[in-house]
């Protein structure tokens, strides 16, 4: 698969809930960094590793993600491509509904994602599922 595609499957199997499907799309040795992550790992490295991560969230996320205006743009780098785009995100237990913005930058070989810098819009999401007390009390290490 061409680094367009992988990017596809993943925003895809992301807004079908397929969370158990993420991992394979990564290589066993793949670095995800999530650059504005408030608190935990901003670096995950393994398939194993980013298998419990995905596992993770499947078992506590509170929201619905629809992708929108996803624009993917090649780079000079055939292995290489910056995806922007926004989630259309519905809290389950709100109702609420709003966007976020999102980047990736992926690195793809043999069909599989070897390198990804993920820029999230975080704060949004603790926001909305009224998690910023949380957040709080998790920064000043309480």
């Amino acid at each position: 698969m061409t680094p367009r595609e992988v990017f596809t499957k993943l925003l895809d199997n992301i807004a079908a809930g397929r969370y158990a499907e993420l991992a394979g799309l990564y290589a066993a040795d793949a670095v995800v960094e999530t650059v504005f992550e408030p608190v935990g790992p901003r670096r995950t490295e393994g398939r194993a590793a980013l298998e419990e991560r995905f596992a993770q969230v499947a078992a506590v996320s509170p929201v619905e993600l629809t992708p929108a205006n996803v624009v993917i743009r090649e780079t000079d780098d055939p292995e290489v491509i910056v995806a922007e785009w926004d989630y259309q995100v519905r809290h389950r237990p709100t109702g609420k509904t709003f966007q976020s913005a999102n980047i990736q930058v992926l690195k793809v070989r043999d069909g599989l994602i070897v390198h990804s810098r993920d820029f999230h819009d975080h704060l949004a999401l603790i926001a909305a599922t009224g998690a910023l007390p949380q957040l709080v009390a998790a920064l000043d290490g309480k």
